[in-house]
């Protein structure tokens, strides 16, 4: 019983942060370093879903994918849970005999624990930017228009980046698909950045502004309109937005997140250290970007 309840109680922490949470695309099929013979069956897991939550007729979930974990021995399970406090996805990963399950997260460990999420950043960071090319610190931020967390802190970022000049700030699009105008948001200021460096940074502050008016019908209007304001033709960028090559490099910025296990929004990686942040982080943040400067 108490084990029951220590995992509704995870669980239920991504009821939570819902609004943070992608749903992961299956992936079972995706090659792997480590091998398919030991992985749990959707049977399995099922019935383990079943005898630790069936008891609340309330709460459903949905397999989204098994796969091999990047922990060699391991199989990562990934579930999206919906219940009356909301949506989430969870991650648990069980052993190898199949008797065992950890809820939480795989991370990396070593000397160099940020090293290969940097190096990837380095090559595959490709969005709007800005500061000095060649700073010491590095933050790439993976965003969504409409998640109200990444509004709140914007104001924290900004202030960071303000009194941090040393600083280049990448900004990458991860809409999530729970939001049902992000992925077009997403377009939008790729469009936009493409036309105006300045205007991009306009453009998403703008949205941030009026982002509780913002609606799936009305999105294309709006997102239209917040362009023209940004200093961009709106009617190009509207244009541009339905390209299937647009959608394509949005798509690309949330492959890379994917690629870095970001599993919310907003998610910040200084110099690869993935960190969360809020509207009440700035002090936390400081504190990583002089330790980054130091150690670089």
């Amino acid at each position: 019983m108490r084990y029951s309840v220590l995992f509704f109680t995870l669980f239920l922490a991504a009821f939570l942060i819902a609004q943070q949470k992608p749903a992961t695309k299956p992936a079972s099929s995706t090659p792997s370093a480590h091998s398919t013979a030991n992985l749990p069956s959707e049977d399995v897991v099922n019935a383990f879903m079943h005898q630790t939550f069936g008891y609340d007729p309330q709460l459903t979930w949905k397999i989204v994918s098994i796969k091999p974990s990047q922990a060699e021995g391991l199989a990562e399970v990934t579930v999206q849970i919906s219940g009356p406090q909301g949506q989430g996805v969870q991650k648990f990963y069980v052993s190898e005999d199949g008797k065992h399950a950890v809820v939480g997260e795989i991370i990396p460990f070593g000397s160099k624990p940020f090293e290969k999420a940097q190096l990837e950043l380095e090559k595959k960071a490709t969005g709007p930017a800005k500061g000095p090319a060649n700073a010491p610190v590095k933050i790439v931020e993976f965003s969504d228009l409409q998640c109200p967390h990444c509004k709140e802190a914007n104001p924290t970022i900004e202030k960071l980046l303000s009194e941090e000049p040393d600083i280049h700030f990448v900004y990458q699009n991860f809409p999530l698909p729970s939001h049902n105008w992000a992925e077009k948001a997403a377009a939008y200021d790729d469009c936009v950045a493409k036309a105006s460096h300045d205007a991009f940074w306009k453009f998403v502050d703008s949205v941030y502004e009026v982002q509780d008016q913002i609606t799936a019908d009305n999105a294309d209007q709006k997102l239209t309109e917040l362009a023209d304001k940004a200093g961009v033709k709106g009617s190009d960028v509207a244009a541009c937005a339905a390209l299937p090559e647009t959608q394509s490099r949005v798509q690309a910025s949330v492959n890379l997140g994917q690629s870095l296990d970001v599993t919310g929004t907003p998610t910040l990686f200084i110099n690869g250290r993935p960190v969360g942040v809020n509207a009440n982080s700035y002090d936390a943040l400081k504190q990583l970007v002089d330790f980054a400067a130091k150690e670089k």
